[in-house]
């Protein structure tokens, strides 16, 4: 995990993508103890930046991503986290964060 580079407070953005459709269903933040679990357990963890702790995908509404495959890009400052979703990625219940456009 040496060749990350988190940014000035210990995070690194994680796009995670449906592995078998290939969709983006989120971008979460993570911190060097939330890539640990998540690399343990097999399913995502993150660090709120609004609640400042770790939190599990889906430890409350049950909708976990389990983890298949972790990228990093190029420069090292982000993740590719590849996912099989239990369920919406989004709170709002959609299947993806991304379903509003821009107009």
């Amino acid at each position: 995990m040496s060749e990350l580079h988190y940014d000035p407070n210990g995070l690194v953005p994680a796009v995670l993508q449906d592995m078998n459709t290939g969709e983006v269903l989120m971008v979460a933040w993570m911190n060097a103890e939330a890539l640990c679990l998540t690399r343990s357990t097999g399913e995502a963890h993150f660090w709120s930046r609004s609640r400042q702790q770790l939190w599990r995908k889906g430890e409350t509404s049950g909708n976990i991503m389990r983890v298949h495959q972790i990228l990093f890009d190029c420069d090292g400052d982000t993740l590719l986290v590849r996912v099989d979703p239990a369920g919406p990625a989004c709170h709002t219940g959609e299947r993806t964060c991304f379903f509003q456009e821009l107009e």
